[in-house]
């Protein structure tokens, strides 16, 4: 089968969804790739370095003819005329607001499936492209900012004096917002950030913030996994945390989008109440925006000399790195789509993620699709928590990422209450049986089970408080533990007691498992920071 890739349709659109590198990979997947002229030019990749991957390059009619088609934004009607019957249109179309262009890819009997609509759940992460374009987005908001602030973020010691280091709030702790808080703080500026999600906090200081704490604005979780809408008393004690952190702050940046729309962060009056010179960056401008001064596409100046950044294409204006993940995010939907690695395309309905993204096929319409099931629902029969709708406050953001999207893994109170009565009741078990166990057996016996259980109990207690951020270095410290107990375990494999042996035998095939495994996965994180590793390239 052949892939086209087209060169997009608006003139200020800098994105392609693939690259020179992705069209190897997709290559690899057993298909033919085509590219429109100059499609990835506006992304600094030229036909040539195309034709050198592999792809042909030829016009719009061709690519448009495809028996796959993968493009970054929704067809025009001249493009969608060109597809032919039975096609596969891959493409950010956004069905829930664009009946129209449905009903048009139906009757041309396309099978379309919507980039933008991949179910928010641990195994699509690799296809999500929100999530992609939202954590560039972030890094973007902050150079935005870095450009229009009258100051350097890093604080100066110098021989002139010294100046000190800028302050940054930001306001929602998802995959938008992490990212400005690592990219501020690797800046050197002091960076502050707040999520109505409590789990956000941890989140927010693994990438350098300080957490802003605020149990009166916190959001309750349904049982489905997701956050509750804020009380109106909750809303008024966030809005106050937004205000009295803005006017503490020389640049905020916003990242709350719920399904494409902007709940408000920033009043006009908490912008009032902001020093001249600060910037607000809003990233939820496509939505409307966050701040209520935010004009979508356009820079204002208040009159108190605020400067309020609306920009929509903050993505784009990265656009070889943002084409470069986006078309990695094509290619694993493409990898899922081909079983067989024959290029040719499998579309399995029966796979929630293919089914959440499927719009049209065979002149069907099927959007919207079915719940994903999730560990979160409730059992069947259930009657719902409260009927509550998921949040319209930052941090719940599925669209943009910008406060983490993600369904939560909350189970009902129930559940938990039914899970925790079976561990107390074999924890007790066990206990018993530990118990008679040791009553009859030699002291030297005993010493050693007590060391063992003191170690376990320790060692759990250690390892769950360390933070995510030293996992890599914890992981090595056990690749060491692990040594010692192969060590011994060699000792004793010559032991004269048959029981010793096989513990010995099992005792050092666990180890040495655990030692490769760790060596390889070190291995591995550490070529991702080299510039000439594949993974890199990836």
């Amino acid at each position: 089968m052949r892939i086209g890739v087209p060169r997009e349709a608006a003139d200020d659109e800098r994105l392609v969804a693939a690259t020179p590198r992705t069209v190897e990979r997709l290559r690899t997947l057993g298909f033919d790739v085509v590219v429109e002229h100059d499609a990835g030019s506006r992304a600094t990749f030229p036909d040539a370095a195309y034709a050198e991957a592999g792809a042909a390059v030829a016009d719009t009619a061709t690519v448009w003819g495809s028996d796959v088609v993968v493009a970054v934004n929704a067809p025009t009607d001249a493009q969608v005329a060109l597809l032919r019957p039975g096609a596969t249109l891959v493409a950010m179309l956004y069905p829930g607001s664009r009946p129209a262009l449905v009903e048009r890819l139906a009757a041309a009997g396309v099978t379309a499936l919507a980039l933008d609509a991949v179910p928010r759940i641990s195994r699509a992460q690799a296809l999500d492209v929100l999530s992609t374009l939202s954590n560039v987005a972030g890094y973007r908001a902050v150079v935005e900012a870095a450009q229009e602030y009258g100051g350097m973020f890093g604080g100066q010691v110098t021989a002139a004096g010294k100046t000190p280091p800028a302050k940054v709030f930001v306001i929602g702790g998802g995959v938008a917002g992490l990212a400005a808080v690592g990219t501020a703080a690797s800046l050197g500026a002091q960076v502050r950030a707040f999520d109505v999600r409590t789990e956000a906090a941890e989140q927010i200081e693994s990438m350098g913030g300080t957490a802003v704490r605020a149990p009166e604005a916190q959001q309750q979780m349904n049982a489905d996994g997701y956050a509750r809408p804020l009380t109106p008393e909750q809303e008024r004690h966030a809005l106050d945390v937004y205000a009295r952190e803005a006017a503490d702050a020389d640049v905020v940046i916003t990242t709350a989008l719920v399904r494409g729309r902007a709940p408000r962060t920033l009043t006009a009056e908490a912008v009032a109440g902001m020093r001249p010179g600060s910037v607000v960056v809003d990233l939820a401008a496509s939505g409307g925006g966050n701040c209520a001064l935010t004009v979508p596409g356009e820079r204002v100046v208040t009159d108190g000399g605020v400067v309020v950044l609306g920009w929509t294409d903050l993505a784009g204006r990265l656009p070889q790195h943002t084409s470069q993940l986006l078309g990695t995010n094509v290619v694993h939907l493409l990898e899922l789509l081909t079983p067989g690695r024959d290029g040719r395309v499998v579309l399995d309905l029966a796979d929630p993620v293919q089914r959440g993204m499927t719009v049209t096929r065979d002149g069907d319409v099927l959007w919207p699709p079915p719940p994903v099931a999730v560990s979160a629902a409730p059992p069947p029969g259930a009657a719902p928590d409260d009927g509550a709708l998921p949040s319209t406050a930052p941090g719940d953001a599925p669209d943009s990422g910008a406060g983490g999207g993600e369904r939560a893994a909350v189970d009902t109170a129930e559940q938990r209450e039914r899970r925790g009565r079976q561990r107390l009741v074999g924890a007790a078990l066990a206990a018993v049986l530990v118990t008679l166990g040791l009553s009859f057996a030699p002291p030297s016996l005993v010493g050693h089970v007590t060391v063992f259980a003191l170690a376990v109990v320790v060692g759990y207690y250690v390892i769950s408080h360390v933070t995510h951020s030293l996992h890599t270095p914890l992981m090595a410290q056990t690749n060491a533990i692990s040594g010692i107990i192969l060590v011994g375990a060699l000792l004793q494999i010559g032991s004269d007691d048959w029981l010793v042996t096989t513990l010995a035998c099992v005792a050092a095939t666990v180890a040495s498992i655990n030692i490769f495994g760790g060596f390889l996965v070190a291995n591995r994180m550490i070529r991702m920071f080299r510039k000439d590793s594949p993974e890199v390239a990836r």
